[in-house]
């Protein structure tokens, strides 16, 4: 995108932008207060860790609780594997990022702010850093860094929270909820980096103008994570409501190959056939009403000599083993699973495998300590939707129709 967004100015590949660079294109950081919680609520900025949350109700709800001074815990843990958003972000414009925190903690109150990076991201932690030691004092002394584990349960808000409390970065699922009772016990905002950058720009341009750089009644603008048969993979900055196959063709520069699916949403996400992939519109509201999400915003175009059956089977093995181990549903319900198709994938399933995986994932939704087995779950009853000769080839002839299957094994 041109003019005005997240990923203008400086080329976000060639590094952090200076504050003096930041702050000559954008402008002063305005005032925060009650009426940029009121902007946006207007805004319909949703959260973009995943959750698509209002994040003007999420303020509010922390901005009105008693329990002692606020926190602000900024996430930029972002454990899934295919997404590149979040680094690029706090690497490429840490300003921007800091900006945003430093308006939520006014709007809210909050007395402190912490940086919850991924400890394998250090490119992006030591740009805060250099960005942080640029700000007012205030602001310096009330921030900080902490490294959140490099698991992919550790961006959960829950997760992030009893981490920051106790050292074990694992979801909660009984309340209180971090805005009720979060960091050493006071009401916590937890706000993805994305989502905090569009507030930064919402508060010196205003919800208007956020809403309209969507499309249709779709608010803003999104960052995408294009990968797989894409010719130009890597971060993009799209509108709200654009198409899917638009934002390949225009961002991604079109496909390298012929697609069967679309992983979208990333490993959370689900599954879609390329046919109803292309006109789907990237707005939470419609892709939610279809049965899909965004998610943290990961787009994996899948060619069509690659196999659906063993890419589902390789994300179930890797999420089971990123179990937070808390509950029978998640350690050995989702095992069970992902041993169930990984059998299918390699030609040696058992005779009842194929039925056993669509009854366990239903039953599997919802019974977890946390909703880490209902993701995995929702990922695979998408893929079985999406490539149902696929499993049936796998299932039945012990083999895969897709010309690749040595490669992908």
């Amino acid at each position: 995108m041109t003019g005005i967004s997240l990923l203008a100015g400086p080329d976000p590949l060639s590094g952090m932008e200076a504050a003096t660079s930041h702050r000559t294109r954008l402008g002063a950081l305005p005032v925060a207060g009650p009426r940029l919680i009121e902007a946006l609520e207007r805004s319909d900025l949703r959260g973009r860790g995943g959750a698509a949350f209002p994040v003007g109700r999420k303020w509010r709800a922390v901005a009105g609780r008693r329990g002692g001074a606020p926190v602000v815990l900024v996430n930029g843990a972002e454990g899934e594997p295919l997404s590149r958003k979040d680094r690029v972000l706090m690497e490429a414009r840490p300003h921007l990022v800091l900006d945003g925190a430093a308006l939520a903690a006014a709007a809210v109150g909050a007395g402190e702010v912490l940086l919850y990076v991924g400890s394998d991201h250090g490119a992006a932690a030591g740009a805060l850093r250099r960005a942080l030691a640029d700000r007012p004092e205030a602001e310096r002394r009330r921030t900080r860094v902490v490294a959140a584990p490099a698991r992919y349960v550790a961006g959960e808000e829950t997760a992030a929270v009893r981490f920051v409390n106790d050292g074990v970065a694992l979801p909660t699922s009984a309340p209180p909820r971090p805005f009720e009772r979060g960091v050493a016990g006071r009401p916590t905002l937890v706000q993805n980096v994305e989502s905090l950058a569009h507030v930064a720009m919402i508060g010196r341009f205003g919800d208007g103008w956020f809403r309209d750089l969507g499309r249709g009644a779709s608010s803003g603008t999104a960052l995408l994570t294009l990968c797989g048969a894409v010719h130009r993979p890597g971060v993009h900055e799209v509108a709200q409501g654009t198409a899917l196959g638009e934002a390949i063709d225009t961002a991604g520069g079109g496909l390298t190959d012929a697609s069967s699916a679309v992983l979208l949403g990333g490993y959370f996400g689900s599954w879609v056939t390329a046919a109803e992939a292309w006109s789907l519109p990237l707005d939470a509201a419609t892709l939610r009403d279809r049965g899909h999400t965004l998610g943290c915003g990961v787009v994996a175009v899948l060619p069509e000599h690659r196999c659906g059956v063993v890419e589902t089977a390789r994300i179930l093995s890797y999420l089971a083993d990123q179990s937070a181990r808390q509950c029978g549903p998640c350690v050995f319900g989702l095992g069970a699973i992902a041993a169930a198709v990984g059998r299918i994938a390699s030609g040696g399933a058992e005779a009842a495998d194929l039925e056993r995986i669509r009854r366990w994932s239903g039953e599997l939704s919802g019974r977890g300590a946390c909703h880490h087995p209902d993701g995995a779950a929702g990922m695979l009853l998408s893929a079985l939707g999406a490539f149902p000769e696929e499993f049936r080839h796998h299932h039945e002839l012990g083999r895969c129709s897709a010309t690749a299957l040595r490669e992908a094994a």
